[in-house]
């Protein structure tokens, strides 16, 4: 095997482009190219099997993302025996083939071509943005190009106006040569349809559906056709403010839990453009907006580098050094100890942050701390999805790769919207829709995929909020009662009492989607309908996100899709399998090092006197026995005077969590909160302790994806802050007493592979020679393991539970009589904290409120009508976008904007296991009003008195020793 480069150093920005995708196939073909001699898999392209010789055939339109159109007529070959020039994208090789790519008449046929491009170009390729790296620019001097005879005396695009609507790129249609690899990419990579070729013949251009230009199209902005256009026809604006880039390193992206991978193209220190990387396991080459455009708040003029500290919150802030602001974050947690004992202070770790940090944090809270009050926003997210699964098949983590939905024959989505979460996977997924796979969608929203372009929904089962539970039963009982569960599967793989018990209590019935269906209000034929598909379409694979896992039943629904998965004999291959849909970078990663109160790293229990001792050896310390404070019951303590310190990297729990009087009501009872971020942010306004937070972009680490895929993270600048959060938690550590020794990110991973047996084979020299690993990865699995549970399960056998359906206790009556759901938007992601600091407000600019025109026109309210929605837990106003997309009976908001109080209205109902918040069930009011609600005027007053107390830290240097007595 060849390496073409050292991922861990600087890389040639010229990656090798081999022409046309490869193909795979166990028949080799032999064939000879301009004397030598190569074989390759059968249908691999004369011009891919050039490439793999280091000969290079001239192209424009060809490109190895996107199958081969043969428009350019560039690549022209001779073929004994074959007439005419055919075109070698297009050509599959053949056994014996004889090929000829340089000859004076080919040379003669591409400098004409040539010569016709370029007679409708500019010739401005000094003052170029592409200059140096322009495939136009290339073969021209491939061809050998030296005078166009043709010039500019007749029609042509040179005054074309450009199109800069777009915040992140510029499409210049002079520039265009009618390649279609931007529309190509659209389609076949992107899978949106976005782009079309308008016109004909001369008249040809690339133009953006949907809108008069691409800011207001159907483009969704993911940079497919910026990436795929040769020539500066679609350029980054970045590159035309900056220049072309000078080197680059290979990083993960830090926002969804796709986690993919992106070459950092840099000048010097400077960012200049993030591609994504085609070697990327978990993307091969594709991104979203997010990922692609949205980097520029990691220097945004709002980051924070100097730590700061006060005594009270109405204090202003006081910029102090790193070892002060540590020593006196350490003097206080201390103080607060003393006082009110060894359990009134706790941490909580960040998603965002990379597994070596986590772990740090977890360990310096049992530890320094003395006690296991650690937790991580995996509370208030997928905390259904470790406990539901560990009780079924053994492993808290989902049992497939992303690509084991190009096997998949039947993909059954519940509770998830990849195409805005997930957007990357989402573009997989719709491609292998188009390929015939079939689609079940379950949820209460019509979302994109239930009618996306060319990969529709066969059947949409929207249910009402809160009733999953019961959806999950009645497919059950078909499967059951109809005879199709997998009985071989299940007989050689499952616990036979625990499946005759679930087999009869999914068959009674009143699990029957005749009763199940009313309360769903979904029609028992469409239950069934599904199914059947789901059992009888071959492989099956379900993926589920937040609207599974975000209720008071969230474990339940997570044991019930692993019942249906055993039932059906759908785990253990590729195309299958249950996969849940982690919403942050990192929040599989955060639950792998033991961030949950009652788990030491690797999911083992704290009460494990053998797990714990090997913890305690290797820590040199004694470890607590007892299961700390989950996040809502530290608010809980808070409130009642017992827990008064906290340390929170990372992690914005004052917008993020439920009931946000409540969250904030609990940190103003607090003494000392201590936040490492790299923003102000909401919980930061309520901090007394300000430690500056680093960017992905500022340090070394790794993050592990939704697929257990863990990947490293790679720095590409300097920590604006002085230090990357790691570095600042050692520092906490040493001011408490408790130094921890590593020099390097590595060598915490080293450590994290000594104590946990998912890690064993995981550093960072193996990282970097795969490219990523997806745990377990040990001696048993040395190179990683993409599908789990193949022979047996983790546990064994697998074990079926019970899930007997119970109504949530938030229940609607006359007062409030809709039910309230939330999610996630394509441009904007989570709190929102990274993307409103981009130029993704653009497409997103606030939080509104999406009604049904019938719920709508009864209460008098239009498009864009400011809106009070009121709940048992508050009230927030919003503006009403009125659509079809929710049922009658729902609303729907997204909570990416902390002044629109999303999280105000939720209530702190939670999962019954595992007090993960009921996001996706309120029972509100919504009215047409005129003015913000109550909480949102004091919202604004206090962050106007917070923001002005941060700019009044300059003036308050001289006065450091206040705030230390």
């Amino acid at each position: 095997m060849i390496t073409l480069f050292d991922p861990a150093k600087d890389i040639d920005l010229n990656a090798v482009d081999l022409g046309t995708p490869a193909r795979d196939s166990q028949v080799q073909v032999s064939l000879s190219i301009d004397g030598r001699s190569i074989s390759v898999p059968q249908g691999t392209s004369v011009m891919r099997a050039a490439a793999l010789l280091g000969t290079s055939i001239p192209k424009l339109c060809a490109t190895d993302s996107l199958e081969a159109f043969g428009s350019c007529r560039m690549c022209l070959v001779e073929i004994d025996g074959m007439r005419g020039y055919p075109a070698s994208c297009t050509t599959p090789v053949s056994e014996g083939m004889v090929v000829h790519t340089q000859t004076p008449k080919l040379s003669s046929l591409r400098r004409n071509v040539m010569e016709l491009y370029i007679s409708d170009h500019p010739l401005d390729c000094l003052t170029c943005s592409a200059n140096g790296n322009c495939e136009l620019q290339t073969v021209a001097g491939q061809v050998g190009l030296r005078e166009v005879r043709y010039g500019y005396d007749g029609a042509n695009h040179l005054s074309d106006q450009k199109d800069r609507s777009n915040p992140y790129f510029d499409y210049d249609p002079s520039k265009c040569i009618v390649c279609n690899r931007c529309v190509r990419a659209c389609e076949e990579t992107q899978g949106t349809f976005a782009l079309t070729i308008s016109g004909r013949g001369f008249e040809s251009r690339v133009a953006a559906a949907g809108g008069d230009n691409f800011l207001d199209s159907e483009c969704v902005s993911c940079g497919a056709c910026v990436q795929a256009c040769p020539t500066a026809t679609l350029m980054e604006k970045s590159v035309v403010e900056m220049g072309q880039p000078e080197r680059a390193v290979i990083t993960t992206c830090a926002y969804c839990g796709v986690g993919c991978s992106f070459r950092a193209e840099m000048k010097g220190e400077q960012l200049v453009r993030m591609v994504p990387d085609k070697n990327g396991q978990a993307n091969h080459g594709h991104s979203c907006v997010k990922g692609r455009f949205a980097w520029g708040y990691a220097t945004h003029p709002d980051r924070i580098t100097k730590p700061m500290i006060r005594k009270h919150i109405s204090d202003p802030w006081q910029e102090v050094s790193w070892d002060e602001a540590v020593q006196y974050a350490a003097s206080e947690l201390r103080r607060i100890q003393l006082k009110y004992g060894r359990d009134s202070i706790g941490g909580i770790t960040s998603s965002r942050c990379t597994n070596e940090e986590t772990y740090l944090v977890q360990k310096l809270v049992r530890a320094a701390f003395g006690n296991n009050n650690v937790d991580t926003c995996a509370r208030v997210c997928h905390s259904p999805t470790g406990y539901g699964l560990k009780q079924t098949l053994g492993e808290s983590a989902g049992t497939q790769s992303f690509d084991s939905v190009m096997q998949a024959d039947v993909i059954l989505v519940m509770g998830a919207n990849p195409s805005d979460a997930h957007p990357v996977f989402g573009s997989q997924l719709k491609r292998r829709l188009r390929e015939g796979a079939r689609l079940i969608v379950i949820d209460p929203r019509r979302i994109d995929l239930v009618d996306s372009v060319h990969a529709r929904a066969e059947l949409h089962l929207a249910l009402r909020p809160g009733t999953n539970v019961a959806m999950l039963n009645a497919l059950a009982h078909v499967i059951v009662t109809e005879g199709l569960v997998d009985q071989a599967f299940v007989e050689a793989r499952c616990e036979p009492e625990a499946f005759a018990l679930w087999s009869a209590f999914v068959s009674r019935a009143d699990n029957s989607p005749e009763v199940l269906g009313a309360i769903c209000g979904v029609p028992a034929a469409d239950i069934r309908a599904a199914a059947r598909i789901y059992a009888t379409g071959g492989n099956a694979a379900i993926y589920y996100g937040l609207g599974v896992t975000e209720h008071s039943q969230g474990s339940t629904s997570v044991m019930g899709i692993a019942n249906l998965a055993m039932a059906t004999g759908n785990i253990g291959r590729e195309g299958v399998g249950v996969n849940p849909l982690r919403g942050q970078n990192n929040v599989q990663g955060s639950c792998d090092m033991g961030s949950f109160p009652h788990e030491l790293p690797g999911y083992r229990h704290i009460s494990n006197q053998t797990v714990r001792q090997e913890f305690e050896q290797a820590w040199n310390v004694s470890l607590q026995p007892d299961p700390g404070l989950r996040i809502p019951n530290m608010f809980e303590a808070a409130l009642g005077g017992s827990f008064k310190g906290l340390y929170c990297q990372g992690e914005d729990i004052a917008q993020s969590d439920p009931n946000t009087q409540h969250v904030t009501a609990a940190l103003s009872a607090m003494e000392c909160v201590v936040v490492q971020d790299i923003f102000l942010n909401e919980t930061a306004k309520f901090a007394h302790v300000f430690l500056p937070g680093a960017s992905f972009l500022e340090k070394d680490g790794t993050f592990t994806n939704a697929e257990r895929r863990i990947s490293r993270v790679r720095k590409v600048m300097e920590p604006l802050g002085g230090k990357a959060d790691w570095e600042g938690t050692l520092a906490l550590a040493a001011a408490l007493g408790y130094p921890m020794h590593y020099e390097h990110p590595s060598q915490i991973m080293d450590e994290i592979a000594r104590l946990t047996p998912t890690f064993t084979g995981v550093s960072y020299a193996s990282l970097d020679r795969h490219g990523s690993l997806q745990w377990p990865c040990n001696a048993q699995a040395p190179d990683g393991t993409p599908t789990m549970h193949i022979d047996e399960f983790v546990r064994g056998k697998g074990r079926f539970m019970l899930t007997g359906y119970v109504p949530t206790d938030e229940k609607v009556n006359s007062r409030y009589p809709l039910l309230l759901t939330t999610g996630r938007i394509l441009s904007q992601y989570n709190v929102g904290a990274q993307t409103r600091r981009t130029d993704n407000v653009a497409w997103h600019a606030e939080d509104r409120l999406e009604i049904h025109p019938t719920d709508a026109e009864s209460r008098g309210i239009s498009e864009g009508d400011w809106v009070g929605i009121g709940s048992r837990a508050g009230q927030t106003v919003l503006r009403a976008r009125v659509t079809e997309r929710v049922a009658p009976g729902v609303v729907y908001t997204t909570f990416h904007f902390p002044e629109s109080g999303a999280n105000v209205i939720t209530t702190d109902n939670s999962d019954w296991a595992t007090n993960c918040p009921e996001y996706k069930v309120t029972a509100v009011e919504v009215s047409r009003v005129y003015h913000p609600s109550e909480w949102q005027k004091r919202y604004q007053a206090f962050s106007d008195e917070q923001q002005r107390l941060l700019q009044a830290r300059d003036r308050s240097r001289g006065h450091k020793a206040e705030v230390r007595r």
